[in-house]
């Protein structure tokens, strides 16, 4: 029901860019502040875009972003060079957003729909390309399945939005929740059968309100 498009970056960008990021974190490890602003302007956009994921607000999203940095900072004396470097940051960002989701439920609040300026912006540009009428069924697409995420259990909403929406390989995923390959495999795919069953049922109360209107 939706549409991911990724830019994928020569090989030798890639290595190039983790190559720059080790000499960042080294610099940053040893006192270096400017390295570190580097590290986070570098990294920021991942970062922000899993919180805002797994949060579902701006607020909370922007909040846990700045506890990741704040626990990165923390821990980077920790950080091996023979690591991933966002592999390290999605398992630190995980565990803050649990934290975050924690304390959100001890005080009532709830999962709320994702939507932003970013986002409106993106849908009034793609408005001249593929027609408003589109537009618009994208955007209904989007918002039900961000409703459908918000009632899934923490653990299946961060395994398939780690692997689905960031595209890291199940193993990975594993590693970063914590747990097996076979158990985040059962946990996508329940969540997805969750989603699709969640949009099923949406449509269907919603066809069937409209033709008692009629």
């Amino acid at each position: 029901m939706s549409v991911v498009i990724e830019i994928q970056l020569p090989v030798n960008a890639l290595t190039q860019h983790q190559t720059s990021l080790s000499v960042l974190i080294e610099r940053a490890a040893s006192g270096d502040t400017q390295a570190f602003e580097q590290i986070m302007i570098l990294t920021q956009q991942r970062v922000m875009a899993m919180t805002w994921r797994m949060l579902g607000n701006d607020a909370d999203a922007r909040d846990a972003a700045q506890e990741v940095y704040l626990r990165v900072y923390k821990h980077l004396g920790r950080f091996r060079q023979d690591q991933d470097l966002f592999a390290w940051l999605y398992r630190i960002t995980v565990n803050v957003c649990r934290d975050f989701s924690r304390k959100r439920q001890n005080h009532g609040k709830r999962f709320l729909p994702m939507g932003g300026s970013a986002e409106v912006e993106a849908l009034s540009l793609a408005v001249d390309e593929i027609g408003a009428e589109e537009v618009l069924l994208q955007a209904q697409r989007r918002q039900l399945i961000t409703r459908a995420m918000a009632t899934l259990p923490h653990k299946e909403r961060m395994s398939l939005i780690l692997r689905d929406l960031e595209g890291l390989p199940t193993d990975e995923v594993a590693r970063i929740m914590k747990s097996s390959p076979a158990t985040v495999r059962s946990q996508i795919s329940s969540a997805r059968k969750k989603i699709r069953i969640y949009c099923e049922k949406y449509l269907k109360e919603r066809s069937g309100k409209n033709s008692h209107e009629l």
